[in-house]
């Protein structure tokens, strides 16, 4: 009896997978009998909205044969009774990196401009011949992860590289291995990711990855029709994988919008693989007609405990905990088609809890049942065969206790293909309940409670008092440790017994002296789940969405207003010059007027006695507000990026710049190579999407550098060793490009002109020296980073050699030495008011540099080049009548009408004209003084920036913060996962930022 015992107890302790199963295992009536399998009486959602009670599903080889209440049941059918249980589609999801060993990064340190690599793309992150089906393995333990949240095909690929190749799928069959592989090829990958495994330079940031995409679809259309002469393998894969599914990697919500501006550009469908922070630029989202897959990794609460460490906390990130989990209804509410992924959880038990948070703040239920089975099966274009328990499906499907994202719900079996993965044992039955205890005739209380397959024992004595013990039930076999208060360390008393009757339990205690004794415990009354309270997670107050999402956003996008603004000292910077005690009146986003006595019934009135109105400041050379990187340094030349590719229109910088009355920047490439990239003229129109903040119709301009940067004599210990190394390597490089562009752009004349297009083949379209074709077409404007008169002067014969002009130079702090030759050329200057001695190459500089190219002739502005020095450039202009007795009107077009006249855009702002935009400052004071601040700015007639509005907003944000971090120590007081606080490092470029 003792061995029968030991056997019984040691069966239970087998892993689930092994638990008992509905028929003999036995191999030959096995194969007899399971040639069907009928699945009775349960609840069987066919579809999310198609369900059927108390259905029948037959299965055979894998399939779904039959599903409805009035199912034949074939002879030699095994059949398993599933009263009060429900069935539902096993989960897909369509990316994950499932069974791909991690891509192993390269050791390799020193650039690399070149590939070294035969027979494929020239840049080694395209890797678009790359199969996962060739890499992939089989990864059981991960396997049975999924399985346990309830998946059964899951997409898997190479998460490596821009064009990462083609994804396969995959099917979490444990048990038949033949049977795994349900695609090779389903899906094709890409990413704003650079591949670990190279160490080409190129390209090192985000507008680099943009514009390689833009060259290799480009390049793959070409190679399409024909034109090659040499076999490309990646092209090769590009174009045979062009009919499936594209997935992009955004990641972002402001890389969602550009990765799908590359899909309108070429005519493409991605399915962007989102963050979960779509929900903060909902309309953007909506309005790309993209379909997504979204990630629910919300956010673990911060540890706020410590009030040093909460202070270093950014709002957005408080903010972003609170609102996450609403982003799945939020997308859902705007009627965005979207798969749900496990990726990035950081174990895959987090899926459910996170899910059912989600569901919690007002995710529908069967949106949630559709993101997880038929939508994913629908983007495969594989709804025939998966997503569903229609006749002809794949027998995917999981059978649960309950309805699906009920919390108490179990989840008892996953079968895919057929295949009866076991989470938990169905047969479990529920014991939960108080019970009288007897062991050897002494009396106890019983309490068993917890969940049905995880119960939780408390014992007491007839005394009240509690005795320690520990319950375990597996395949109805429960064991329990008792510990008695008052004995020794080693004085355990053993109950194990079999479940056949919930109401009455018995079995064999072994004592602690070794003796065996009987138990029993009859049941008294039901199980009943106390409820503390103190524990009930209730939803947390969800801070209202901002435009932007960030500190000083507004609840509500603002709009052009009527204004009048009464009795102001008006800076024109026209013929009128200052005009005393003003009206100006601000209406359709245009100043409508400008005089006396002005009136508007429909206006709102600004009374500005004693107060100065002025045209926007404008910053012909800013760096704020780029997206991962300012620099495009992997090559000589990168006139293919453009900066409108990464503007960051959540940058706090463009509201600091509203409140110090600047309304339009040029956002320029840095100066990492002599050739840099194309710059962003934006009004900062605060809230609004980046492409809204383009300036209409922009004049095209490019940033080129002199000097230090470009020869890279102060890049560190990086090993430069990219050309030019000196500053006649500098010269060759335009002289070079130049000729190719001049090439170039003949080859596409002769091409293109009458008898002769379409005829051979085309020139390869190269947005390089497209760029720079432009500028010899006199289409695109040169502003150069420059120091030293050498360089200055090189620059200016280069550009007369092949024909055009120079429009500025930047920095320019050698120009007072070489005004005569700038104003011959015809360049224009924007400079520093007083930086000097900061490099060797401005040693020479002087703080009246600006004044002597003005009073040349020359179109000087001064620009900040800074976040900071952005702030303040009212006052940046005031030290030009401080060095070289500039007049006050003259010293304030230094950043207002001449920085406006070198960007070609005078004709719209720069100064205050009827007809002009209504981009605007109210001062408090004369605008060159230390002391005075901005009240108003605005931009087209929307006032982006109101002083007064501040102060109540930094009271809104402190109130705020303090009702986060009560919703955060709430969390943890509930014993809640937290985190550390983490401290959102911000990298503000300049010119010679490099990304790492």
């Amino acid at each position: 009896m003792k061995k029968i015992l030991l056997l019984l107890f040691f069966s239970f302790l087998l892993p689930k997978t092994y638990a008992q199963e509905y028929f003999p295992n036995n191999e030959s009536v096995q194969n007899k009998t399971s040639n069907f399998t009928a699945f009775t009486n349960a609840k069987i959602y066919v579809t999310p909205t198609q369900v059927i009670e108390k259905g029948t599903l037959l299965i055979q080889h894998g399939k779904v044969i039959g599903v409805g209440t009035n199912i034949s049941i074939p002879k030699n059918c095994t059949t398993i009774n599933l009263d009060g249980k429900s069935i539902y589609p096993s989960f897909i999801d369509i990316y994950t990196s499932f069974g791909i060993e991690k891509p192993k990064a390269t050791t390799e340190r020193n650039p690399s401009y070149d590939t070294n690599r035969s027979g494929f793309y020239w840049n080694e992150s395209i890797r678009s011949e790359v199969n996962a089906y060739q890499a992939f393995k089989y990864d059981q333990t991960k396997a049975e992860e999924l399985l346990k949240a309830g998946f059964g095909v899951v997409g898997t690929h190479v998460p490596d590289g821009i064009a990462r190749g083609s994804g396969t799928l995959i099917a979490l069959n444990n048990f038949e291995k033949k049977d795994q592989l349900l695609s090779d090829k389903v899906t094709n990958h890409f990413a704003f990711t650079k591949s670990v495994t190279t160490n080409q330079s190129y390209p090192s940031s985000l507008m680099g990855m943009m514009a390689l995409l833009r060259q290799m679809y480009y390049d793959l259309d070409w190679y399409k029709k024909g034109n090659s002469t040499t076999k490309d393998l990646s092209l090769e894969a590009l174009a045979n994988n062009e009919k499936l599914v594209q997935i992009f990697a955004s990641e972002d919500k402001l890389n969602s919008l550009r990765a799908a501006k590359i899909a309108k550009e070429f005519g493409l469908n991605y399915v962007l693989k989102g963050n979960g922070n779509e929900f903060e630029r909902i309309e953007e989202i909506k309005k790309t007609n993209s379909k997504f897959i979204i990630p629910v990794n919300f956010p673990e609460a911060y540890d706020v405990s410590d009030p040093n460490q909460a202070n270093q906390m950014e709002l957005k990130d408080l903010r972003f905990w609170n609102q996450a989990p609403t982003n799945l209804k939020v997308l859902a509410d705007n009627g965005i088609i979207f798969a749900l992924t496990t990726d990035k959880l950081k174990k895959m038990e987090d899926f459910r809890p996170n899910l059912l948070r989600a569901i919690k703040y007002g995710f529908d239920k069967t949106k949630a049942l559709e993101a997880l089975t038929t939508i994913p099966a629908a983007l495969l274009g594989k709804s025939n065969v998966m997503g569903t328990l229609k006749t002809g499906s794949l027998a995917n499907f999981v059978i649960t206790s309950g309805e699906i994202f009920d919390e108490k719900t179990v989840l008892y079996e996953n079968w895919v293909q057929g295949n009866k993965f076991v989470v938990n044992d169905i047969a479990t039955k529920d014991i939960r309940g108080n019970y009288d205890l007897t062991i050897n005739a002494e009396k106890y209380k019983w309490k068993i409670d917890g969940e049905i397959t995880a119960p939780k024992s408390e014992i007491t004595t007839v005394d009240a008092k509690k005795i320690k013990s520990k319950l375990t039930m597996t395949n109805n076999w429960i064991s329990t440790v008792i510990k008695p208060n008052d004995s020794t360390k080693t004085s355990f008393t053993r109950l194990i017994g079999y479940v056949e009757d919930t109401q009455n339990l018995s079995g064999k205690a072994i004592l602690f002296n070794g003796n065996e004794v009987k138990w029993s415990a009859v049941k008294t009354s039901p199980f009943v789940k106390a409820i503390d309270s103190s524990k009930i997670e209730k939803n947390n107050m969800i801070i209202p969405t901002t435009f932007p999402n960030v500190a000083f956003g507004n609840l509500k996008k603002p709009t052009a207003e009527t204004i009048l603004f009464k009795n102001a000292t008006v800076w024109t910077n026209e013929k009128d010059g200052i005009l005393e005690e003003t009206d100006v009146l601000v209406k359709n986003g245009k100043i409508a007027s400008i005089g006396k006595n002005i009136s508007d019934a429909s206006a709102t009135v600004v009374e500005a006695k004693g107060k100065h109105l002025t045209s926007g400041i404008i910053d012909e050379h800013s760096h704020i507000a780029i997206s991962n990187g300012v620099n495009e340094g992997g090559h000589n030349s990168s006139a293919e990026v453009t900066i409108q590719d990464v503007v960051n229109s959540e940058d706090i910088n463009i509201y600091r710049d509203l409140a110090g009355g600047v309304t339009t920047s040029q956002l320029l490439h840095g100066s990492a190579n002599p050739i840099g990239g194309r710059s962003a003229i934006v009004k900062w129109k605060w809230g609004a999407p980046a492409d809204e903040m383009l300036y209409k119709d922009q004049p095209g301009f490019i940033k080129f550098a002199l000097g230090e940067n470009v020869k890279q004599a102060n890049w560190g210990n990086v090993n430069p060793t990219r050309f030019p190394q000196t500053r006649m390597g500098v010269e060759q490089v335009f002289t070079d490009y130049f000729q190719r562009a001049k090439e170039y752009d003949l080859a596409w004349k002769n091409y293109n002109s009458t008898g002769k297009k379409g005829k051979g083949k085309a020139p390869r379209v190269d947005l390089e020296l497209q760029t720079l074709a432009e500028i010899l077409n006199k289409e695109r404007f040169i502003s150069c980073h420059s120091y030293v008169q050498s360089e200055i002067l090189m620059l200016m014969n280069v550009a007369e050699k092949f024909d055009f002009r120079v429009n500025t130079y930047t920095h320019i702090l050698e120009g007072y030495k070489v005004a005569d030759k700038m104003k011959e050329h015809g360049v224009g200057a924007s400079t520093f008011s007083d930086w000097w001695a900061y490099k060797f190459e401005v040693n020479d500089a002087i703080p009246f540099n600006g004044p002597i190219m003005h009073n040349a002739g020359i179109v000087v502005a001064y620009n900040s080049d800074d976040a900071e020095m952005s702030r303040r450039l009212n006052q940046e202009a005031a030290k030009a009548v401080k060095y070289g007795n500039v007049s006050e009107e003259d010293a304030w077009k230094f950043v207002t009408l001449n920085p406006a006249k070198l960007l070609h855009i005078d004709d719209k702002v720069g100064s205050i004209k009827v007809g002009k935009d209504a981009d605007i400052v109210l001062w408090n004071t004369n605008p060159l003084s230390i002391y005075s601040k901005a009240e108003k700015t605005l931009i087209e007639g929307v006032v982006y920036y109101d002083a007064q509005k501040d102060e109540a907003q930094r009271v809104a944000i402190a109130k705020e913060r303090s009702e986060l971090i009560g919703q955060l120590l709430q969390e943890k007081n509930k014993g809640m996962t937290t985190q550390e606080p983490k401290k959102t490092e911000k990298k503000e470029y300049h010119c010679d930022t490099l990304e790492e």
